[in-house]
């Protein structure tokens, strides 16, 4: 029978009927046909689920980060936030600057953002936390959208989003020390801010190497290098773990290994990693930074001294293992893979320009992020137990450097797992010459989608990562209680301090209020010793403060 377009009058064919293979002849099976629609319309049912699933986990984790943000409104002064206020007050942005750079530690770009914040007083601390939640989740979101389009996946916008809310919950709330890496503003600009920085760098450098603009390239390559000197004289963790990774990157875009099809790459990686050195450069011969490790001498690293890193490495790998919800992000993944290919769109293997890549190649990208991560947090150790003493390795705040990139690798095998469970589930359509076929998937009368095995992974991955966004709730629980009912209290204390003052006393009773694990006034009985009583004195105008 002869195919054609037009139907004669009374043929009852479907429009599909001859892409499946039935002419309409009367005498024809046609329960292949009706098993197949069936198979269609429980994969739609599945499409339709999978979307509010997401949802409803994007909705768990996005009101804990909204918690977190509002609470910034609580935040008041403790430790390092005494000396900041009085410093910037009376020398200025370039004036703490300067005092960082020759006196402190060398870290320029750090005291340079410590005054900018502080020259408002506290509002700007209170608005970090949001803005770091905003910029953070924005980033990655975009940074998913560049890496399926590079894979040419669609962009399932609900899983997406409950992907990179579940991750910045698990950053910020999963750990031990919470309150430092979100809210208390010294720690963040040095530990959180850095990884924000590198996420938009890194799309700055994909968006220019799509440009048709000459000029973009360069302004990114020039860029690259300017930033990658800041964050140089900011986190000395960030700058061993990005650095670890942008060589990498910069090694695995080399032409010749097919991963890219020009030195953009490779050389933004390079501009980068110089910026990184030229900063790091600067921070270790400074004036502040030779005076900070003449009063901490380090140890030579000898045996005993390098086994004593790695068993600080290991505890805090136990304490990160020990914290169940991180596997959220690996659920939450899988959510972001089965995603991606109930959408239908798929490389088209035998049309696509270029080479591609070998397989050691795509190998050596799968599998390097576990030794790039735990090298990274083997020299963060280090540095800590340099700078810290034994009890280095529990300053958690520093965690964050590797904690962003093992959180995001974590979401990127859950996602490779989902993909490839969903494609295994769901039939493949028929190679139709395009690079990409932007359909739904048709029903293949071979196989059929297999809807309890992938309803059964759906709903495991979904509630894995809800349960994990869950279990986040009393750390937020406490952390808002303590806050809120600390502010309160400062508040009454504050200003009778101020009033004092005013009075023209010049000694004012001070009753610590702690948080977060962080020093307050009287940490230390020798007064000479006790810096954080002497800038709270600093701040309010008054010769010494006493205990109350």
């Amino acid at each position: 029978m002869s195919r054609t377009t037009i139907s004669e009058p009374g043929d009852a064919r479907m429009p599909n009927d001859e892409q499946n293979g039935n002419d309409g002849d009367p005498g024809q099976d046609t329960g292949g046909a009706e098993e197949r629609g069936d198979a269609v319309g429980r994969r739609e049912g599945l499409r339709q689920v999978l979307p509010w699933i997401s949802l409803l986990v994007a909705a768990g984790a996005g009101a804990l980060l909204s918690v977190g943000a509002f609470l910034g409104v609580y935040v008041r002064p403790t430790s390092d936030d005494w000396c900041a206020l009085w410093k910037t007050r009376d020398m200025g942005v370039l004036g703490i600057t300067s005092d960082f750079y020759r006196t402190q530690n060398g870290r320029v770009t750090n005291a340079f953002l410590t005054g900018l914040l502080y020259s408002d007083d506290m509002r700007g601390p209170k608005l970090l936390p949001a803005f770091l939640i905003l910029t953070l989740g924005a980033g990655l979101f975009l940074l998913a959208r560049e890496v399926l389009r590079a894979l040419r996946l669609p962009l399932p916008v609900a899983a997406t989003a409950a992907a990179v809310l579940v991750l910045e919950a698990l950053l910020f709330f999963a750990g031990t020390r919470s309150y430092q890496v979100l809210l208390w503003a010294p720690a963040t600009l040095s530990h959180t801010l850095p990884s924000v920085i590198g996420v938009w760098a890194a799309l700055t450098g994909v968006w220019a190497a799509r440009s048709r603009r000459p000029w973009a390239r360069s302004v990114a390559v020039g860029s690259a290098v300017l930033l990658g000197t800041a964050v140089g004289t900011l986190s000395e963790p960030f700058v061993a773990m990005s650095g670890l990774i942008a060589a990498a990157a910069g090694v695995l875009c080399l032409p010749r290994l097919r991963l890219a099809h020009d030195r953009f790459a490779s050389t933004w990686c390079a501009a980068w990693c110089l910026g990184l050195l030229i900063g790091s450069v600067l921070l270790f011969t400074s004036p502040g930074a030779r005076w900070r490790r003449a009063q901490q001498p380090k140890r030579p690293l000898s045996w005993s001294e390098l086994g004593a890193t790695f068993q600080d490495w290991s505890r805090v790998w136990e304490t990160i293992g020990g914290q169940w919800a991180y596997t959220g992000a690996l659920a939450v993944g899988v959510l972001l893979g089965l995603a991606a290919a109930l959408q239908g769109r798929l490389p088209a293997r035998a049309t696509e320009p270029g080479p591609r890549p070998s397989r050691g190649t795509i190998l050596a990208v799968t599998v390097l992020p576990v030794p790039l991560i735990a090298l990274g947090s083997l020299v963060a150790a280090y540095g800590l137990r340099g700078g810290y003493g034994a009890a280095g390795w529990t300053y958690a705040r520093a965690w964050t450097s590797f904690l962003v990139p093992f959180l995001v690798a974590l979401c990127g095998y859950g996602a490779w797992l989902g993909f490839r469970l969903g494609r295994r589930l769901v039939p493949r359509p028929a190679h139709t010459g395009a690079p990409f076929t932007d359909a739904p998937l048709p029903a293949s009368p071979l196989t059929g989608v297999r809807p309890v095995r992938l309803l059964v992974v759906l709903v495991t991955a979904g509630a894995v990562a809800a349960a994990s966004a869950a279990a986040l709730v009393p750390a937020v629980r406490t952390m808002t209680t303590q806050t809120v009912t600390r502010a309160l209290a400062w508040d009454v204390r504050d200003a009778r301090i101020r009033a004092e003052a005013a009075a023209g006393a010049r000694e004012v009773t001070y009753r610590p209020l702690r948080i977060g694990g962080l020093a307050e006034p009287f940490f230390t009985q020798a007064y000479a010793r006790d810096w954080v009583a002497q800038c709270a004195a600093r701040y309010y105008g008054v010769d010494r403060l006493r205990r109350s």
